[in-house]
């Protein structure tokens, strides 16, 4: 079958672990912003918020590998700003990115915002309330990001069995990561703000790419994993300076 005929070739195989690795990739920014959206919520609705998110993400690029014409199409000039041809392709980043950006400053305000986190019954009822427009948040910037990633696998990839198997895959290796990495966002408010300035960057990036200045994200990625090394290293520190005062303040520990 013509479907899968590249599983006879090494070159088939190549590509797909190839992509599946770039995709998972592409999708650290999905995950941190679905992460932090579902934080929102309350506790039993967590893993509920984050399957339908990261199958919205599935589906979504599975969508659009299925009607790669009109992806492609996309590229096609529509408007003419400052000399610059503007595309189909360029107004979902901007406005994906705009959006972005507008969220990730909202919830660093939020976080910042005293008394939200005492009063507990109040947050739970305005997630509650919330639930619905969550996912629609989430759906939205699954539509960016899906789109940046599914220009990415064509440019690599010609076969579309490839792409769609490489998407299920990197979302079903998402799916396990994403409650971890959501779990411990939560569980260290300085990792969320920094995980929300990372998400404020890659606004900024989409919209600038939407103009026409591409920034390869790589750079943003590696200032991420320094950050978030040299974060994690005064996580640890804050906590063994805990475990002494601890050990002070017990009958018969050090003085």
């Amino acid at each position: 079958m013509e479907w899968f005929g590249w599983m006879s070739s090494v070159e088939g195989w190549v590509a797909l672990v190839t992509l599946v690795g770039l995709e998972i990739v592409l999708g650290v920014d999905n995950i941190i912003f679905i992460s932090i959206l579902v934080g929102r919520l309350p506790p039993e609705q967590r893993n509920l918020g984050r399957r339908l998110g990261l199958g919205f993400a599935m589906l979504t690029r599975i969508m659009l590998l299925l009607s790669i014409t009109w992806v492609m199409q996309l590229t096609t000039p529509l408007l003419t700003v400052m000399g610059r041809p503007i595309t189909g392709r360029d107004l979902i980043l901007i406005g994906g990115g705009l959006f972005l950006l507008w969220k990730s400053v909202h919830e660093i305000h939020e976080s910042m915002t005293p008394g939200e986190d005492e009063d507990g019954d109040g947050m739970a009822g305005k997630a509650r309330a919330s639930f619905a427009a969550i996912i629609v948040q989430i759906a939205i910037i699954d539509i960016v990001f899906s789109l940046d990633s599914v220009i990415t696998a064509v440019g690599m990839v010609g076969d579309i069995a490839i792409m769609i198997i490489a998407v299920v895959a990197s979302v079903a290796v998402m799916m396990f990561a994403a409650k971890p990495i959501g779990e411990f966002v939560d569980d260290n408010p300085t990792i969320k703000i920094l995980a929300l300035s990372f998400l404020t960057v890659v606004g900024i990036l989409l919209i600038a790419e939407g103009f026409g200045q591409h920034v390869p994200k790589g750079y943003v990625y590696f200032g991420m994993a320094f950050s978030l090394a040299v974060e994690l290293l005064n996580i640890r520190m804050r906590r063994n300076q805990q475990k002494l005062r601890l050990h002070k303040h017990i009958p018969g520990g050090a003085d």
